[in-house]
């Protein structure tokens, strides 16, 4: 059978997960796997009719689709996202509609289940029968049994190309029918306190987020930074080259606005609100180019203690994927997400005095410094990171590992040489029942608290 692959990373071959697609055609010799270089010829299939028409009649005549591609800021890259948007842009659904079609995704783990569940989304909305995922980390393909469930995972998609089998459905349609949205009331002016608020957004062509980006920078007595990314000059997307990973110089350095724009107005402000529309269960392209460019900063947070918020245009609240993506960025750059504004509520006013809030909670929360405890967004993909460059990343990472130093990120807690103490004793301890029985039904409870109850009874803290 025919199987087309649609190959999402920028380095086109030169890709660590279209090698597990060539160990899959070395195995399975009698089917063929044709591959698309989709992201690295983004600017020829999106300029070019023929060349995108080639690729939806070949989509048309398989037997199935591999959608293969490497991790890029918890989903694809932006050129595959575009390719995404052209398919639904042309109405070329039609290709796609009843193809069985599975995922290939490469990483370190980070997020590769929002990827996923993105690519899936996508799936469902183009009627694809989706059968399976397969997630490993970039090496994986050096352990026997993992080659072994990779051939599996692709014997699978034959299986069910072969058979017709049923699947399912995983994620409901996007039913949203945009109202209109217009201010109508009136607030007092906020004063913003001398902080720096900048405002950055995909597009002001879609009427709502153009109303809401109004509202929201009258509402300060002072004047907001407004920045449309169409704006500048963005030569490309990341290249996915690493030449950032020694020093955070970018291979597109002095050659286009985004690493200027990016240090001199987002790393120097107190306030950023990130503004765009929903566009096919993600933010436009615009903005996954935003956010891939950005890793010019590799993995090291680069925003931290700022306050974060988001004004949307579309049916956030229906896709908790996406709202769970810029969660975890903000998480990850060490940032106070303060929070979200949509147009999905009944009426203007409403939705005026959600902007309103918003912009009160911004200054107040940027004044007192409030930030928020991280949760498991934050927390486990800190951890991840802190591993992986401590360990396999460290080259060609060289930039993260110097900064991790600085931050003290390095903080493993085998390091904590109390606890490990403390543990051995009570171990050693309760291997006497009598012992273990006293411990575990009279003190333990008590003793989880003492220390913090110190704290809570210390009329000096």
């Amino acid at each position: 059978m025919k199987i087309i692959v649609l190959n999402g990373s920028p380095k086109g071959e030169i890709s660590i997960t279209m090698q597990y697609i060539n160990y899959i055609q070395k195995k399975f010799k009698h089917h063929e796997l044709k591959t698309f270089n989709i992201a690295q010829r983004i600017n020829q299939i999106e300029k070019d009719t023929e060349a995108f028409d080639e690729i939806i009649k070949e989509i048309q005549l398989s037997d199935g689709i591999i959608w293969a591609f490497p991790l890029y800021v918890c989903t694809v890259h932006s050129s595959y996202q575009r390719f995404i948007e052209l398919i639904f842009e042309r109405n070329a659904e039609y290709a796609f509609s009843e193809k069985y079609t599975s995922v290939l995704t490469t990483s370190i783990h980070f997020f590769d289940n929002t990827a996923v569940n993105y690519m899936n989304s996508i799936c469902d909305d183009l009627n694809m029968n989706y059968v399976d995922c397969f997630t490993p980390e970039m090496y994986d393909l050096e352990k026997e049994a993992m080659r072994k469930n990779l051939l599996q995972f692709a014997q699978n998609l034959f299986d069910a190309i072969e058979n017709k089998i049923l699947t399912s459905k995983n994620y409901s349609p996007v039913r949203y029918f945009k109202k209109e949205y217009a201010p109508e009331a009136s607030f007092d002016k906020i004063d913003s306190s001398n902080k720096k608020v900048v405002l950055v957004a995909d597009s002001l062509e879609d009427i709502n987020l153009k109303n809401m980006i109004d509202k929201f920078t009258t509402s300060f007595s002072t004047a907001i930074e407004v920045v449309n990314l169409q704006d500048l000059t963005i030569k490309g997307g990341c290249l996915g080259c690493l030449k950032c990973g020694y020093n955070y110089e970018c291979a597109y350095t002095d050659k286009d606005d985004f690493i200027n724009f990016y240090n001199s107005k987002l790393k120097t402000a107190d306030i950023i609100v990130f503004a765009g529309a929903i566009k096919y269960r993600y933010l436009s392209y615009a903005w996954k180019r935003f956010l891939d460019r950005a890793f010019f900063n590799t993995h090291t947070p680069m925003l931290s203690d700022k306050q974060i918020g988001f004004i949307i245009s579309g049916p956030l609240m229906q896709i908790p994927n996406l709202r769970q993506i810029l969660e975890s960025y903000v998480q990850f750059q060490g940032a106070n997400l303060v929070g979200f504004v949509t147009d999905e509520y009944d009426s203007n006013i409403e939705i005026d005095k959600q902007l309103y809030a918003f912009s009160h909670n911004l200054i107040k929360f940027s004044t007192t410094n409030y930030k928020k405890p991280f949760n498991f967004l934050g927390i486990a993909g800190m951890k991840l990171f802190r591993d992986e460059v401590w360990g396999n990343l460290r080259f060609p990472f060289v930039a993260d590992h110097k900064a991790y130093k600085a931050l003290n990120m390095y903080d493993f807690p085998q390091r904590n040489y109390k606890a490990r103490i403390k543990n051995i004793i009570l171990i050693l301890m309760c291997k006497i029942p009598k012992v273990r029985k006293e411990i575990y039904s009279e003190q333990i409870k008590p003793s989880m608290i003492l220390s913090l109850k110190k704290i809570v009874d210390d009329p000096a803290t």
